[in-house]
């Protein structure tokens, strides 16, 4: 069973279940736009070529501390699932792409103020079992998942793949990724596993 609903832990060669949401549950995506500035900050970070700034500075480049298997982006909050490398990079992820997600969203809506509820919880995955269905319970969160334009899902199919998204780790313990559709379709056993996985998620 993993640590329940904040960091306690952070070592490394451990996965995590990462999320957030707005303060006071408000949306932190308001358009389509929003959904993609946001992942172009994991990918400014997450890439394995360094990114620059307009100054041609380099931005933090953590691929090769931390890879990031699954995500979903919902209207009041986010999901990721990450391996961590070494320790801290989870950390400086999120300070990196929470801080400059609020401040281009406070920009754009004139706001001002906390966006998000905290500033991120991680829960430490500790079995093989447990980081299956956290995977699942990811990529089935919108109810429309095979549809939804802002997960993973569908780079565990080849479909818009990428070097900052790495899926690989998730399709290996299931041997193949039909497999891996086989289990996500498995609505049964999905309910199943869907209690203990809200019992981690804080007020979820």
């Amino acid at each position: 069973m993993p640590c329940k609903n904040v960091l306690k832990t952070d070592v490394e060669d451990c996965y995590y279940h990462i999320y957030a949401r707005g303060h006071n549950r408000k949306p932190i995506f308001r358009e389509d736009y929003d959904y993609h500035v946001f992942l172009k900050l994991l990918k400014r970070y997450l890439s394995e070529k360094p990114e620059q700034d307009e100054s041609g500075r380099e931005y933090p480049n953590l691929h090769s501390g931390l890879e990031l298997l699954s995500y979903c982006l919902m209207p009041n909050h986010f999901h990721l699932l990450i391996y961590q490398i070494n320790q801290g990079t989870m950390t400086k992820l999120m300070r990196c792409v929470m801080s400059s997600y609020s401040r281009y969203f406070n920009k754009k809506y004139k706001t001002s103020g906390p966006l998000f509820e905290t500033r991120f919880k991680a829960s430490l995955i500790d079995n093989d079992a447990y980081l299956m269905h956290i995977s699942r319970y990811i990529h089935l969160n919108p109810g429309d998942w095979q549809a939804y334009k802002y997960s993973s899902v569908h780079a565990y199919f080849g479909i818009g793949e990428s070097d900052w998204m790495r899926p690989q780790r998730i399709i290996d313990l299931f041997g193949s990724a039909p497999i891996y559709a086989d289990f996500l379709d498995d609505y049964k056993d999905y309910k199943k596993s869907l209690n203990e996985i809200k019992t981690s998620l804080a007020d979820k």
